[in-house]
Parts: C-alpha cells; structure tokens; sequence
C-alpha cells in the first residue's frame, strides 16, 4: 500500500547547490590556520549570504525551547479539579437552599460536610467521594473530577487519549483497562524473552488503535513500540520531576480518584516499570523549569516535555560537536515540527552541501586520516583569488591591452629584413617603402596592354620584406619569498600573504606553464613549500626574520635553471634579525646585527650576479624597514613596493607580468573578466 504527503524538500525546481561561496570561505579559513573540516564546519555553522546556517537555526531551537518554559506551568490540571470542585460545591449549595422538601436535619448534615471541606483541593474531592449529591448538576461536575483525571493520566502516556476519551461510556474505560492489562502482559513477556511477531500482530490487530499517530501510522514492531511508549513514559515522569513537591503530592493523591477507583493508576504504574526495565537508557530523571501563566494539563505538559526532548536532541544535532558528527545526523522531521519547514528546507540544503563538497573532490583525506583541499579545490580558490587580482588590476592607471602575434614571441616594435625560414608576419609598410626607395620609377610608369592609359606596377623583391621583429620569450625561475615570523601573524598579514602566493602559483600553473615557481617561507629559518603546504600553514610564533636563509634557498633554485631569466619577489614586514651559521645553526638577534645585515647582503648580491630581477614588497610603515628595503632594492637595481594588504596580490602578480616582457598586460592574461581573448583557465 503505498502512503503519500505533502512534499516538503524545499523547491524541486531550485538549482543544485552553490559550493563557490563555500569554497572560498573554506579557503579563506584553512589560509587563517584552520583545518579543511574545521573550516567546513564552520561554513556550514555560518551559513553562507542567503542560506540560514546551523548557529541560526541552533538559536531559533533555543528561542522555541525557552519560549515553551516562558509560556506554561505545570498545574492546568490541578486548576481545571479546583474549578470543577467549586462548582459542584456551589450547585450543591444552591440545591440544599432550594430543597423546601429535604429533611432539616439531612440539610444540615450536608451543609456540615461542604463546610468541613478540606482546603487541598486532593483531600477534599476524596472526601466527597462518597457524599450523596442531591444536585444532579454538582453530581455531574463532580463526576467529570475523575472522568478527567483519568483521561489526562492516560494522555499522558498515548497522546491524544484526553479527546478520544470525552464523553467515554464504562464500555470504553472498560476496553482501556483491557488494553492496559494486555500491553503489561506483552512488555513483561518481553522481558523475559521476547515476543514473537506474530503476538505482537495479534495485539495491535485488537488495540493498535490507541497507538496511532497524528498520520494514522501505527508500530511496525515491538522495539518501534516500546520506543514510542518509553519516550512518552519518560517524559510524564520528567513532567512529574518538575513539579513543586506541593504539587507533585496533590497530583498523587488526586490519581488515585481517576476513573473512580486506583485500577487505572495501578496499571500505568506497572507500565511504567516495565518501560523503564526495558528502555533505562531514556532521560526518566530529568526535570525542568516551568514559569509561565499558562497552565497545562497532564496531557499536554507530558507533550511539553516531550518537544523540550526534541529539543535538546536537535540542539545536540545542529552543535555537531561529537567525533564523526554529519549533517545528515540532523533530524528534517523535527526540525520542520519544531521550527516549520522552513527550517527543515535550510537544513537539508546545509546537508546536500555538506555532501557535495566531501563527494565533490574539493576535500580529500590524507593518510593520516584528516580532511585537506585537493588540487582541485587549491585551483579553484586560485581561480577565485586571481580573479579578484584581476578586478583591483584593471583599476590600475596605464595598463592598455596588447596583443601578442602569434607563439613566435613578443614583438619588440621594430622591423628586420626577411632571412630563410623566418616565419613572423610581414612589416607591410616598410616592405612597400623598401620596394619605392629602390624603384621610384615604379610608380610613375606605365605597363603596355593594361588598358588605354595602362596601370602602375611595384615590384617587390625579397631583399624589400621587413618582417616584424620580436624577442624570443624566455622562461622564468621566479622564487616567490615569504615572510613567516610572528609579526607577520600578529599584525594580519597572514591571510593576505597566502592569498598572494596561492593567487601565483595559479597564474604561472595555468598561463605560463613554462615557467618554475618555488615558494619559500623564511622566519626563523626558510624552507620550500608546496603550494598547499604554505596554503595550509598554521601561524609561526617563533622570532626571527631569516631572511638569508631564504636568498640561499633562492640562489640554488636559479642555479638549478640556468637557461631561465631568474625572478625574485620578497614579501617581508620586517629587517632581518636572523642568518645561517657555516655549521647550519640559527643566530638570531634583535636589533638587527650588522653580522646578519652582512650575510643577507651577501646573498642578495649573489642573486644580482645570477641576472635576478628584484622586487621587495614592505608591508607595514616602520620607517626604518623602509629604508633598509629601498636600499637593499636599489643596491641591486630592483624595485621596493609598499602596497596596502588588499592590493598585495595585485602587486606580486603585476610585477611578475612585468617581468614577462611587454606582452605581459594584465588584460591579455585576464581576458575573461573584460570579454577579450580566452580564459587562461578554459
């Protein structure tokens, strides 16, 4: 038989989830220090710009929660006794007025009674218990006391028994007795060694009634039983735990009025054991703190707790805290019956996210069992990184867009003469203009035959063509030098040093691919990175500015491509404080010692003799860092540029394309963005 409801997946027509924005929050958290699934994780505790994340649903979970303890106490039922109480004593009242045919003495005994009433209201419906009513109106009130004792007692543990049960007949309560004995009889032949299927069939065939659901969905089996009755159970018992003793005392003794006698209490009592034998992995110790004005009644205070359950186990789900913990651990059902479906929409979209990206290939697990960007997800931050390079690029005075003649190499402006196997295009006007210069009768004569008064006729020989001339365009050595010390974590450039690394290592991966980056982080002391090794990078507190360590790493590396121009960019906020001894120790001092200005100098000019084009990038105003930088720049005829931190991408990326020769513009390698030319990354 098959069972339809309403579609609640959100919209069958929304396009599949976006991972960009997810991606580069990721990015941007694992450059912070972050590990892959911590970033992830709090991407998803984020939310990106229109998708609601686990923090906000989590505080929508703790509003729902505080606002059910706000709004209701526990005694609606203990009030709705006391006024049943005070009107079948004024009825009674009133009838004994009335009543000019009623014994003075009978009246009088009455009256005694009424009078004599206890004041707790338990104590005074069991005195009246077996008080002869001579009003039918206060008899019938009095009545409804333990008609509604007995259906809340049963609410409590099968919802919606309070309604089912108005207006019972002694048939009806007798079937519940019945059905009471009966479930007892199956929860303890559970216990003593279980129940087969075809005797729990035969139990919800007479009475599966009473265990169905608001969609009419009944148990499918014992364990899905005893789950549904402990987890109410549990909660009446919670119920009963977050009760003044005053109240919890009264509600005791009023039970024992249910129905008219303590039958009824004595079943849900044995139920109760039972239930807790079999579940005592249920919160049956629990209590809460009830504080509002709005009383409810056994029924619907058990259905309270029950949602405050609900909502501490989702508030667990969403806190996602545990080891291993999933997005699809998030329950949508009770989050949509708790918050509406709109929150259940925004979960299940957090979930397919979650998903996307582990399926995705953006995140892969090392052999040490962690989570770590793959190379598809280092290019696709790159990507994101060096088109925002581009943007602040292309706001930059001076740049024009220049186009390069073919894979020949980069026209240099000038002309040469045509020579065997040349292929470059021809220079057009200075080939003609070679062609007049040595024939300027050319032009002035006429060919017989060509019509009456005959045409010109330029003839162009091969010593006449001019091809354009261009330079070949050479490989690159670029060492790509960072600063890793602490001031370069205290201060927050951080983030914007691995931005401006990983926004490079694209470019050069993509468009220049025939040339070698290396990438080498000096603090203490240098080493060479892979890209998502520095990307990775946890923040160094060590002290030390090595930068002569870093020069030597760079040095070697130009050696190791003798044949490539050699490129040099050093991104540094700080003088060196640290250099290599001859027997590979680190010396370390602050002030910067002359010994290690001395060592790093050394290097810097070694770089020079290599041919090292130089660019220093100074982040931060120290005075004296500027002058130290633009001294060590100009000693070997390089640059020093002082960018702001948003822009020092732009800077690293700009002077590297400027050592790529004139053809190098920003927009020949960023043609997408300004709709000319292919996509470096197509």
């Amino acid at each position: 038989m098959s069972r339809f409801r309403k579609y609640d997946g959100g919209d069958p027509l929304a396009p599949p989830v976006d991972l960009a924005e997810a991606l580069d929050a990721i990015g941007q958290d694992v450059m912070a220090g972050y590990s892959p699934e911590r970033a992830m994780r709090e991407f998803l505790r984020r939310g990106g710009t229109d998708q609601a994340g686990l923090d906000e649903l989590a505080r929508r979970v703790a509003e729902r929660r505080r606002e059910i303890l706000q709004r209701n106490n526990l005694d609606g039922t203990m009030r709705e006794v006391r006024e049943l109480l005070d009107r079948a004593v004024l009825a009674e009242r009133g009838q004994l007025a009335r009543d000019i045919t009623m014994d003075d003495s009978d009246r009088a005994f009455c009256e005694l009674v009424l009078d004599d009433l206890p004041t707790s209201t338990p104590a005074a419906v069991a005195e009246l218990a077996s008080y002869d009513w001579q009003s039918s109106e206060a008899r019938e009130a009095y009545e409804q006391i333990k008609d509604l004792l007995g259906r809340e007692l049963l609410d409590q543990r099968f919802a919606g028994m309070k309604q089912a049960l108005e207006g019972a007949t002694d048939e009806d309560r007798q079937a519940v007795q019945e059905m009471l004995s009966d479930l007892n009889d199956l929860l303890e032949k559970h216990a003593a060694g279980g129940v087969t299927d075809e005797e729990f069939r035969d139990f919800m065939d007479k009475h599966g009634d009473y265990f169905a659901d608001s969609d009419g969905r009944t148990p499918q089996d014992m364990d899905d039983l005893l789950d549904s009755l402990a987890q109410r159970a549990a909660a009446a018992q919670r119920m009963l735990n977050s009760m003044t003793p005053e109240q919890r005392q009264e509600l005791m003794e009023l039970s024992q009025q249910a129905f008219g006698s303590p039958a009824l209490m004595e079943q849900l009592a044995r139920m109760d054991a039972n239930l807790q034998a079999l579940r005592p992995g249920e919160d049956w110790s629990g209590s809460e703190g009830f504080e509002g004005d709005q009383g409810m009644g056994l029924g619907d205070g058990t259905g309270a707790l029950q949602d405050l359950a609900q909502l501490d186990a989702l508030a667990d789900q969403l806190a996602q805290s545990h080891h291993g913990a999933r997005m699809d651990d998030v329950d949508l059902d009770a989050l949509a019956r708790q918050l509406g479906p709109d929150a259940a929409v925004a979960a299940k979209t957090l979930q397919e996210l979650e998903r996307a990206l582990r399926d995705s290939g953006y995140l892969k697990r090392g052999s040490d069992g962690e989570l770590r960007l793959s190379p598809k997800a280092m290019r696709q931050l790159g990507k994101a990184l060096l088109r925002d390079v581009a943007d602040r690029m292309s706001g930059r005075s001076g740049a024009r867009e220049t186009r390069t003649t073919g894979l020949a190499g980069e026209p240099t402006g000038s002309s040469r003469r045509w020579e065997f196997g040349d292929t470059e295009p021809w220079d057009v006007p200075r080939t003609i203009t070679n062609a007049v210069l040595r024939d300027p009768q050319a032009l002035g004569g006429r060919v017989a035959g060509e019509g009456r008064a005959g045409v010109s006729r330029l003839r162009i020989r091969v010593d006449d063509i001019e091809v354009t001339e261009t330079e070949a365009r050479t490989q690159a050595a670029v060492a790509l030098l960072v600063d890793t010390s602490f001031s370069m974590a205290m201060d927050g450039r951080w983030v914007p040093m691995k931005r401006t690394a990983l926004a490079l290592h694209q470019l050069v991966r993509s468009r220049f691919r025939g040339d070698e980056l290396q990438l080498i982080a000096f603090g203490r002391h240098a080493q060479v990175m892979e890209i998502e090794e520095l990307t990775a990078l946890d923040a160094r507190w060590d002290k030390g500015t090595n930068l002569h360590h870093g020069l030597l790493l760079a040095n070697r590396f130009f050696r190791k491509h003798p044949n490539a121009q050699p490129v040099l960019l050093v991104v540094t906020d700080g003088e060196p404080t640290a250099h290599l001894e001859a027997d590979g120790e680190v010396w370390f001092s602050y002030p910067p010692h002359p010994l290690t200005i001395a060592h790093s100098v050394r290097e810097l000019d070694a770089a020079a003799r290599l041919g090292a084009q130089t660019t220093f990038f100074r982040l931060g105003e120290d005075p004296g860092l500027a002058r130290f930088i633009d001294s060590m720049a100009r000693r070997v005829d390089g640059r020093m540029v002082s960018p702001e931190l948003d822009d020092l991408g732009a800077a690293v990326v700009g002077s590297y394309l400027g050592s790529r020769g004139p053809a190098s513009s920003y927009r020949e390698h960023f043609g997408d963005f300004y709709g000319g030319g292919r996509g470096f990354w197509v």
